[in-house]
């Protein structure tokens, strides 16, 4: 492998109770039990599938998912994290779609387990994967895409500094039918003090 395809991977990011890791073959079991809890929570803001979300979410689907991001994570097109808090697994954040060249961009996407949602952990986690991306990672823009009914993951990242850019209309296939998304974006020259910086500066003290 050649580090300059892929700079900033594999990490691990530890701040307080989030610890951010690349995902586990060991972590199979417990990620379909997850997923599977959070259906009701989950499922409106995922993409849409031809199987049922209790086949989707099997531990060999896991297995399966594990091992196409990871090579993308090989070849640097994507920065994909296994989120635990306290040690619990609860959740995923990755940044995906990434381009190197004059770009420097990546998608960012997330997902939190509803029991652990409204505490600041997902922000948290969000906050340490935007400063390894634009650290590390050498990103200068981070792109993500929020259908306009999802107000408390907006709220989220523009907490963090994302701006809202545009509306993308009809512009992916999310729970059965193609749905319009809010454009947001983060660029490196946004939070000089660090997205962590940020989300600290705006936490309940």
């Amino acid at each position: 492998m050649d580090p300059a395809q892929h700079p900033g991977w594999p990490a691990r990011l530890v701040h307080g109770p989030v610890e951010l890791h690349p995902l586990r073959r060991g972590d199979a079991a417990e990620w379909s039990r997850l997923r599977l809890a959070n259906e009701s929570w989950l499922r409106p803001w995922e993409p849409s599938a031809g199987v049922a979300w209790s086949v989707r979410h099997t531990p060999a689907a896991y297995r399966a998912m594990r091992r196409s991001v990871a090579h993308r994570a090989r070849a640097g097109a994507a920065m994909p994290f296994a989120v635990r808090v306290d040690g619990r697994l609860a959740g995923q954040v990755t940044v995906d779609n990434v381009v190197r060249g004059a770009l420097r961009s990546g998608s960012l996407g997330y997902w939190i387990d509803r029991e652990v949602a409204g505490r600041g952990m997902a922000s948290l986690a969000v906050a340490l994967v935007c400063d390894h991306a634009f650290g590390p990672g050498g990103l200068h823009r981070l792109q993500a895409d929020i259908r306009p009914e999802n107000g408390p993951s907006q709220r989220l990242v523009e907490r963090l500094g994302f701006r809202r850019e545009g509306l993308l209309r009809r512009y992916l296939d999310i729970d059965g039918d193609w749905r319009d998304h809010l454009a947001y974006a983060l660029l490196v020259e946004d939070v000089p003090q660090g997205v962590l910086g940020l989300w600290a500066s705006r936490s309940p003290r």
